[in-house]
């Protein structure tokens, strides 16, 4: 796989972290990049992405994208970790001895670090992949510690999305009622099926869309709801748009199509660029910071690993994911800024007063 120096070099060069681990892992073909962004409030803390990507320097630019989210989304939550993301970027599906061997080398590798970096699940990775990691390593957020202890973020991120589309709700209609809102998930997989769920015990009309359009049809009808293809997705009209599946959905083009007033789901960075939050607002459309919004399986495993709350705890805390959009819309409205711009100010403020980031 050949690896593109020049564009590797610039992308090192646009970055503001602390830096990059890579390696090549011969036996598999895949390139591994750990980037830690940010160490401000903590060890660095963020999970591990396992994808094809068509050159290395995609997988490399997606690391370093993500773990400057990742000390975005520690810094707004209050929570006393840093920003790190990891990604494997592997030339093709990997047979079960293939992946289990690439996890544990990239376990030793975390064992190098000497604690600088835990992963946890992300997209392509499962929580299964993390306690194989956990066989050689110690740096995973969020294994199972006895009875009782969750061992999926998923459902947990999905309750932060939830009180989130409340807030948004609340914060546009003055009411968080669900019935008769429609909600179109873009994304069925471990975060967009429970939210869904969520959503249509509350009363919402969910319109579920996914590249398993069989698997979003068939939950579609299983909650009453109704199954979208993804060709027509950004055309349809609905109250909310949940992105929940991979990132920089939201641009130049998307933004135009979109047929809602609500942006909120759990995808990591769902602009293509900073200026897209500007076209949503001048559409007329809320933008929910996604840092701020799908916070909540990070939060939860990352306190529970770290010994900083309790199983029973983490439902309140993720719960309070509303209240903090809560505070950012009020504070965009106060200062007539946008909603993306207020969440990076309550970053950034948390970043130059550390001891401020208490759990």
């Amino acid at each position: 796989m050949a690896f593109g120096s020049e564009s590797v070099l610039e992308l090192l060069h646009a970055w503001d972290g602390r830096g990059v681990v890579v390696r090549h892992d011969a036996a598999t073909g895949t390139w591994i990049f750990v980037a830690i962004h940010d160490d401000t409030l903590g060890p660095a803390v963020g999970g591990c992405r396992m994808k094809v990507y068509p050159r290395p320097e995609e997988g490399l630019r997606d690391a370093l994208r993500l773990a400057e989210g990742m000390t975005l989304k520690w810094a707004a939550a209050g929570v006393p970790f840093g920003g790190g993301k990891a990604v494997l970027a592997i030339p093709r599906k990997l047979d079960k001895e293939e992946r289990r061997g690439l996890l544990h080398r990239f376990g030793e590798l975390l064992n190098t670090l000497g604690g600088a970096y835990a992963t946890g699940p992300d997209l392509g990775t499962t929580p299964e992949d993390m306690k194989v990691i956990g066989l050689v390593s110690d740096h995973v957020s969020g294994l199972p510690r006895g009875e009782g202890w969750p061992d999926d973020p998923g459902p947990f991120t999905a309750l932060g999305v939830f009180a989130g589309i409340k807030a948004a709700l609340r914060h546009r209609r003055g009411t968080h009622a669900l019935d008769g809102v429609k909600i179109l998930i873009q994304g069925v997989g471990g975060v967009g099926e429970p939210l869904a769920r969520r959503l249509a015990r509350g009363g919402a009309t969910v319109l579920l869309t996914d590249v398993d359009e069989a698997k979003a049809f068939s939950l579609a009808v299983e909650l009453g709801g109704s199954g979208i293809s993804p060709e027509i997705a950004y055309d349809t009209q609905c109250d909310v748009y949940a992105p929940c599946a991979v990132g920089a959905t939201l641009n130049a083009d998307t933004i135009s199509h979109l047929e809602c007033e609500i942006v909120a789901g759990s995808a990591n960075n769902q602009l293509e660029t900073p200026e897209d939050a500007e076209r949503l607002a001048a559409r007329g459309i809320l933008y929910a910071p996604d840092f701020i919004i799908n916070a909540g399986g990070a939060m939860a495993f990352g306190l529970l690993h770290h010994g900083l709350a309790t199983p029973e705890e983490i439902e309140d805390r993720v719960l309070g994911i509303g209240d903090t959009l809560d505070d950012v819309f009020h504070e965009a409205r106060e200062l007539g800024v946008g909603p993306l711009e207020a969440a990076r100010r309550r970053a950034a403020r948390r970043l130059h007063r550390p001891g401020d980031a208490s759990p």
